[in-house]
């Protein structure tokens, strides 16, 4: 009984092999297929860089003396004009009186010298004195004068130096540590002053990054073609995001583009202006910035159907035999959550949407095709 079953068994067996041999193999296997979406692509190149400020000052007076009183706290932000630091008032309050007793004894020289020349005038008419005497009399007209304006410039110059003793923010911004204390002796003016503190500007904010010279190659004929405005023109649009972000929600705009290519690194400075009114970007900080690139067609297709095959990436399509083939594909960014193929596909080619595990779907593999659907999310 037993060997009866057992050969019945193997009876079956036999003849579905027959049967699978007679209809030219093992059956087909089902796979969704659908043709790629065509879609007008905006194309962001990313790059690195850091942010930095729009206007970086150091503060230092422009007279000497001690410093008798502090107007801020250490990274206190400040506006333009805000008072930083009182020098000591004394010295240059008497220096305008003196340059203003000055100008008030020379006014009396020039009085009197004004006073002799009219006289002398009447004394040459009724030949009194010589002309000579006349002319000497307005020669010393003349160097009263003279004397009277540069007691004036150096009264000028003595108020000048009295409101220099006042140090205010030259831009708003916000400020450093004090470099000096309240009783320390500065010293002032143009060359080797005392640096007292430095001011960074907050709002808005630069950001600095450098573009490759292919990339800038490709904008440049993008440009002579219209498809995209200059390089340095303020009209393309930049987004920004920190280390721990990951929307590109800080827009922006390229405000300058450097005149040459570095010949060590074959790039480009670039810089983009940003909005900083959180106050949260900070000079210095590192981040990423997508850079408008120009628009082009493209076709879209689910990243779950592209497969890596060393160091390419390959794409299996189904011909009009139902056979799988493979295509190589150029690869674009993640736009509303489809896969962006640059080149390779074809508008018209039915790719393979899944079953990719399969072992029975590879290259030469014959399928049964399925309608399946590529649906974009928006982001």
């Amino acid at each position: 009984m037993l060997l009866r079953r057992h050969f019945g068994l193997l009876a079956g067996l036999v003849l579905c092999s027959s049967q699978t041999l007679a209809q030219g193999g093992p059956p087909a296997v089902p796979v969704s297929v659908s043709q790629p979406i065509p879609k007008r692509v905006t194309q962001w190149d990313e790059y690195s860089g850091r942010f930095e400020a729009v206007a970086r000052v150091e503060v230092r007076a422009r007279v000497s003396g001690f410093i008798d009183k502090l107007h801020f706290q250490d990274g206190q932000l400040v506006k333009a004009g805000d008072p930083l630091f009182t020098i000591d008032k004394r010295p240059y309050e008497i220096a305008v009186e003196s340059a203003d007793a000055d100008v008030a004894r020379n006014k009396a020289q020039v009085d009197l010298a004004e006073l002799q020349v009219v006289r002398g005038a009447a004394l040459v008419t009724s030949h009194n004195i010589p002309e000579a005497e006349n002319d000497t009399r307005k020669s010393n007209l003349a160097v009263a004068q003279a004397q009277l304006k540069s007691a004036e410039a150096a009264l000028r110059n003595a108020k000048l130096n009295l409101e220099w003793t006042d140090v205010t923010a030259p831009i708003g911004g916000r400020m450093s540590d004090r470099k000096v204390d309240p009783g320390n002796l500065i010293q002032g003016g143009q060359t080797g002053a005392t640096l007292l503190a430095t001011i960074v500007s907050q709002d808005p904010i630069h950001f600095l990054f450098d573009v490759s010279e292919a990339d800038q190659l490709r904008y440049q004929r993008l440009f002579l073609s219209g498809s995209r405005p200059q390089s340095d023109s303020p009209k393309i649009p930049v987004r920004i995001r920190l280390a721990d972000e990951t929307e590109w929600t800080r827009p922006g705009t390229v405000d300058f583009v450097d005149n040459s290519l570095s010949v060590r690194s074959g790039t480009i400075r670039t810089r983009a202006l940003v909005d900083n009114k959180d106050r949260l970007l900070t000079p210095g900080v590192f981040g990423r910035i997508q850079l408008y690139g120009g628009e082009y067609d493209a076709l879209m297709i689910p990243d779950s159907a592209v497969i890596s095959d060393q160091a390419r990436k390959i794409v299996f399509v189904v011909g009009d035999d139902n056979v799988v083939k493979t295509k190589p594909v150029t690869l674009g960014p993640l736009v509303d959550g489809l896969r962006v193929v640059r080149s390779g596909l074809e508008p018209t080619d039915k790719v393979v949407l899944d079953g990719l595990s399969n072992p029975m779907v590879r290259p030469g593999g014959k399928v049964t095709p399925q309608k399946g659907e590529i649906s974009a999310k928006a982001e």
